[in-house]
């Protein structure tokens, strides 16, 4: 490898290493401003958050590592540029394309690492994602008890603590209300003080009352006009009451399956199952109906599609027929036509809602299937656009470069999003819903690349300003003209 070449690489791998953790850092911190309310006040160890973390990370690659190339690239070399080195070297007769080489080099392997990586780690993430979130929300508030305030974090129990010692964590002037008897009967606790806590494994309620007052209320099934009330009182009363929802419980990843979850080969799998399964469904309904009921004269009915063409001549001569006839004949016809399409319905032998349901699964895996083969290309291409606006704007550091980056990634994103969502809607195919922001960037990166190359200025100012003055003139000449005649 020349000399040249490791500068240059050594050059760019810097920044791209800083700027894929800085792009990571910030989509991560906006990944979990998104659930933070779901891991507050929860008891959740540090380990469960640390994992949801590294989890979420590796599902972030796909949106920040065409950013950190874009970004990384602009940065490199609008340093070269900006300390006259990429001057340097082309005088030294080196081109633009020789000179990112190795960077064309390292790019390519990033995005054919990235293919792996969105095709085998992402899918494993979300699952992993997914049920730790199930787990957290399954996670009851931990036990906190604020003064004056009830807490209803206990299925069928309400606990008011007046005042909690933060010290010795003894409670004073304890209100419970217990609802658990399966008969109805309902138990009023009040005491003086007392302790109330978790056990060590979290799955049952240690309560320790002192000096206090136990009601219980019995029901029967004439509860309304006959109930009793039964007053115990006590100077220490213990109690241990079963919980659930308190200890963390993980549940197995592979219980949880959606389309960001599969990988290339199973989503092509599916893929061909949902197929199937929409065509067999149409074929089941439409085809029976069509052939007993709309056709059943017709001997010659294709099986897979019914279409019928009338000429000009026929729809005219249908036209002048039915209005031939009488106005008791024409209400006879039309009577018999809406009862047609009314009882068609019930030709219909399957399920609407199980179909919508497969083909909105169908269109999701379609587009998921084109998102693990754009993302390497989309890499190569915000290189292709990074490099050269670089060498152009001749600007290095976190400013220009930056505002760049944000601005080119935000319009591709936006693209992309909307061509996603269509795609997800079945308005419009996956392939283009999915590709069409590639697409859109792409001339760009051509257009850039082909300017840097000549060595030309991105906008000329100059000739910009000449056209202006001469349509200007031309539209004035114009008009003048026109007010003449």
């Amino acid at each position: 490898m020349k000399t040249v070449h490791k500068f240059v690489l050594k050059s760019y791998l810097g920044p791209m290493v800083m700027t894929f953790f800085i792009v990571m850092f910030v989509l991560l911190m906006q990944f979990m401003w998104r659930y933070i309310d779901e891991l507050v006040g929860k008891g959740i160890s540090t380990g469960a958050i640390f994992e949801l973390m590294m989890y979420a990370t590796v599902t972030l690659i796909p949106m920040g590592l065409p950013l950190a190339t874009l970004l990384a690239a602009i940065m490199t070399m609008g340093n070269l540029g900006e300390n006259y080195e990429l001057l340097a070297l082309k005088s030294a007769g080196m081109s633009l394309q020789k000179i990112i080489t190795p960077l064309v080099v390292v790019v390519g392997l990033v995005a054919v690492a990235s293919f792996f990586v969105v095709n085998n780690s992402v899918p494993y993430s979300f699952k992993k994602i997914y049920s730790l979130l199930y787990d957290i929300r399954q996670q009851k508030q931990a036990l906190e008890f604020k003064d004056g305030i009830f807490f209803n974090g206990i299925d069928n129990m309400s606990i008011r603590v007046g005042r909690q010692e933060q010290r010795t964590k003894l409670l004073h002037d304890v209100l419970i209300y217990d609802t658990r008897n399966v008969n109805g009967n309902m138990t009023t606790t009040v005491a003086d003080s007392g302790y109330i806590r978790l056990s060590d494994d979290k799955r049952f309620l240690m309560v320790t009352l002192f000096r206090g007052n136990s009601y219980e209320q019995t029901r029967s099934y004439q509860w309304y006009d006959h109930n009793g009330l039964r007053q115990n009182a006590f100077f220490k009363q213990d109690a241990r009451i079963p919980l659930s929802g308190f200890d963390f419980e993980r549940t197995q990843a592979n219980l949880f399956s959606g389309s960001q979850t599969k990988n290339i080969v199973e989503l092509e799998h599916d893929i061909d199952s949902l197929k199937v399964i929409t065509s067999s469904a149409t074929e089941r309904s439409y085809t029976p109906m069509l052939s007993s009921y709309f056709f059943m004269y017709e001997q010659q009915l294709a099986v897979d599609s019914v279409k019928v063409d009338l000429s000009h001549k026929q729809r005219v001569l249908l036209t002048e027929s039915i209005a031939s006839l009488s106005l008791q004949q024409k209400s006879i016809l039309y009577n018999e036509a809406s009862n047609m399409i009314n009882n068609s319905r019930g030709y219909l032998t399957y399920d609407e809602d199980v179909s919508k349901d497969a083909l909105s699964q169908l269109y999701r895996m379609n587009v998921q299937w084109h998102k693990k083969i754009s993302l390497p290309f989309s890499i190569i291409i915000f290189f292709l656009i990074g490099a050269p606006l670089g060498a152009i704007i001749r600007k290095g550091g976190l400013g220009m470069p930056v505002v760049v980056s944000v601005s080119f990634f935000i319009i591709y994103y936006i693209i992309s999003i909307t061509g996603e969502k269509m795609a997800h809607e079945g308005s419009i195919g996956a392939l283009r819903g999915v590709w069409f922001s590639t697409l859109i960037i792409l001339p760009i990166a051509l257009f850039l690349t082909y300017k840097a190359t000549n060595d030309s200025n991105l906008f000329n100012a100059d000739l910009i300003k000449d056209r202006l003055r001469d349509f200007a003139d031309r539209l004035f000449k114009r008009r003048n003209k026109d007010e003449k005649h």
